[in-house]
């Protein structure tokens, strides 16, 4: 199944948030997910730049960190929620203004913005969309072992039934491979880059992984 862009919230089953951000593209495949300084960065890889000429949608930061947050996101939306946070407002309110600011993507797909939200001082987590017929966000209590999940297409509302029950990741490392091929996320198609966060201790830890 295809089910386009991914992010996810869990927590492993050491009792850490997680979130996770995957990009699956038919369209445009050739992305890799870059570190940044402390942020991470969906680009075009070496030789396919030009690819910004046909869409401008497919280069954004997808991953920033602030205070006790991490954020994740499908486009552009990641910087203004961030902003949001670090001024104080709640994540429920920073993911709204900004979906409902920005609108999803008036792309040929009018594909919609998906946002993930983790704190690393609460076993809570947020998921939001804006499609071109709702805005949704919701907060979820984070369980052991558990992922929850928020696509572009087919899984695009935030729900309990959308979760991954095999959630085994532990390291930053081992989650962003999961959300590549690893419990229900093996079943969808085509990924490409990948991105996966989770709390350690004061901080936050982070790896990329381009298929």
């Amino acid at each position: 199944m295809y089910i386009g862009r991914i992010v996810a919230i869990g927590m492993t089953n050491e009792g850490n948030a997680a979130a996770m951000y995957r990009v699956s593209s038919r369209s445009f495949p050739n992305r890799q997910a870059v570190v940044n300084g402390k942020n991470v960065a969906i680009m075009p890889r070496e030789g396919f730049e030009d690819d910004l000429k046909k869409n401008p949608y497919i280069t954004y930061n997808c991953a920033r960190f602030v205070g006790n947050y991490a954020v994740v996101t499908n486009g552009s939306q990641t910087d203004p929620i961030t902003e949001k946070l670090a001024s104080g407002m709640s994540p429920r309110d920073a993911i709204t203004l900004s979906l409902l600011a920005l609108d999803y993507e008036h792309d040929s797909l009018d594909t919609p913005r998906i946002v993930a939200v983790i704190d690393k001082t609460q076993p809570i987590g947020f998921l939001g969309i804006i499609r071109k017929d709702a805005v949704i966000v919701r907060e979820f209590e984070l369980k052991k072992g558990v992922a929850y999940y928020l696509s572009t297409y087919e899984k695009n509302k935030p729900c309990k039934c959308n979760c991954d029950e095999a959630f085994t990741a532990l390291t930053a490392e081992e989650i962003t491979q999961h959300v590549i091929d690893g419990g229900v996320f093996a079943d969808f198609e085509k990924p490409v880059t990948a991105c996966g966060v989770v709390v350690n201790g004061d901080d936050f830890d982070f790896a990329v992984k381009t298929v």
